[in-house]
């Protein structure tokens, strides 16, 4: 399963998640609207996100988006549109959660990180189009693939981990001068910027 491929298939995931990206900009702006429960829930349910897309594209099924234009053009606008969707949530206030329902908002910030990831058609594209150049063909290849997504996975996990903490950490500051109904609505206008760098970074 380790082949020489691993060590620069690594690099090349940690440096593909170094880089700023709609879903980065997205649990930063959780992080500091919302706090640390919020953005931990959420980088959970992007991990498993990655994780579903990652088996899709092993067994093949991701492909089908890479060669359907239309199917690939309606996971882009599905996203975009979530995206809007979790904007207006924020604009309006619709989203927040009071202290005794924690629990609920949690798995609520959860989903919303799982459904961003099974709509968002670069992650697929990462597996099918990325990860097989670091595969030997000389060597079995579904061990091969399962340990390279697996691999992804945990990186792109790790800098969400930390971003999502460090964020996290300016939850205070922005809402210690009583201003958190601005800030919120800042954030739904910067949700919404997300959403239109997601439909370009996703143009085909």
């Amino acid at each position: 399963m380790l082949t020489e491929n691993f060590l620069p298939f690594l690099l090349t995931a940690i440096l593909i998640e170094l880089t700023p990206g709609p879903n980065m900009a997205w649990l930063a702006l959780t992080g500091a609207a919302s706090g640390r429960r919020a953005a931990l829930s959420a980088t959970a349910g992007i991990a498993l996100g990655l994780a579903i897309v990652a088996a899709l594209a092993a067994l093949g099924l991701a492909e089908l988006a890479q060669a359907s234009p239309e199917l690939f053009a309606v996971l882009r606008y599905a996203g975009a549109a979530y995206l809007l969707w979790l904007a207006w949530e924020a604009w309006t206030g619709t989203g927040d959660v009071s202290p005794e329902h924690a629990h609920n908002g949690n798995v609520r910030w959860f989903r919303h990180g799982l459904m961003l990831n099974l709509l968002n058609p670069k992650a697929a594209l990462f597996f099918i189009a990325i990860l097989p150049n670091y595969v030997d063909s000389k060597q079995s290849i579904m061990p091969q693939t399962l340990l390279l997504s697996a691999t992804y996975v945990a990186v792109a996990t790790s800098v969400h981990l930390i971003l999502a903490l460090l964020s996290a950490r300016s939850q205070n500051w922005f809402g210690c001068n009583g201003h958190e109904a601005l800030f919120r609505r800042i954030c739904a206008l910067l949700i919404a910027g997300v959403a239109l760098w997601f439909l370009l970074s996703t143009t085909r």
